[in-house]
């Protein structure tokens, strides 16, 4: 069975104008498998979130009826996203992953979970992000981002003061933001980010609150990895009125 072709996540040309920034490592890693490559053509089309560069995006017109809309920015081989739409099949989960790889496991876990509750979009979170309409989201989570560790290479971190704006615009008031990390220095960089936007509440009352994980958080293989300098830093803020 020939290897089905993978789409290409950067047409058409952005027309955005805002500027590149550079957040994740390599769109490519290794050859697909055929089986998941064919997921690119049989699948992908039908949960798929629209090209944002097209115009806005409308979350309830990619699931009617959903209770809830969440947002998994970078879900690397999508074992998190697959198991938080299983567990929570009235909530409509968007996971954004330029790393094609990546996109095409989850692919493989919405296939054999039979699960009706994700779109994928194979490309960078921001650009979605900016095509949603305001208060969309009842859930963001950002968990084990690259840590970017070179002191020249930290303006490429995700987490920059103005896409922290850009989460709070699109969370609902009430709404949940969870930043997962297993770099001391970027959980430090990420809190004085979050902390600086004053919609934002920081849910943490003891160091038990950003040590322990929460009671919904799946661990994913990448995870039990256990390729940072501690282990894993959860910070849970709150969208404030």
């Amino acid at each position: 069975m020939p290897a089905s072709k993978t789409p290409d996540p950067n047409a058409p040309a952005d027309t955005s104008g805002h500027r590149p920034m550079r957040t994740f490592g390599r769109i490519k890693s290794r050859p697909i498998k055929p089986l998941q490559a064919a997921l690119f053509d049989t699948l992908m089309p039908s949960i798929a979130v629209p090209d944002p560069r097209a115009g806005p995006i409308d979350p309830a017109a990619l699931m009617p009826g959903a209770r809830a809309v969440w947002l998994e920015i970078g879900f690397g081989g999508g074992e998190h996203l697959a198991g938080q739409a299983a567990r929570n099949p009235e909530a409509l989960l968007i996971g954004c992953e330029p790393f094609l790889n990546g996109v095409a496991s989850a692919l493989r876990h919405v296939d054999e979970g039979g699960l009706k509750n994700v779109r994928l979009y194979a490309d960078d979170a921001r650009a979605v992000v900016e095509a949603l309409p305001e208060a969309a989201l009842d859930r963001v989570m950002i968990l084990f981002p690259d840590p970017w560790h070179k002191v020249r290479h930290n303006k490429r971190r995700l987490v920059q003061d103005d896409f922290v704006a850009a989460l709070v615009r699109v969370l609902k008031p009430g709404g949940r933001l969870r930043f997962v990390t297993d770099w001391k220095d970027y959980a430090e960089w990420a809190l004085e980010r979050f902390q600086r936007n004053p919609q934002l509440l920081w849910l943490a009352e003891s160091a038990e609150d950003w040590t322990t994980a929460p009671a919904d958080h799946l661990v994913t293989r990448y995870e039990e990895k256990k390729l940072g300098d501690t282990a894993p830093l959860f910070l849970e803020f709150e969208r404030t009125a």
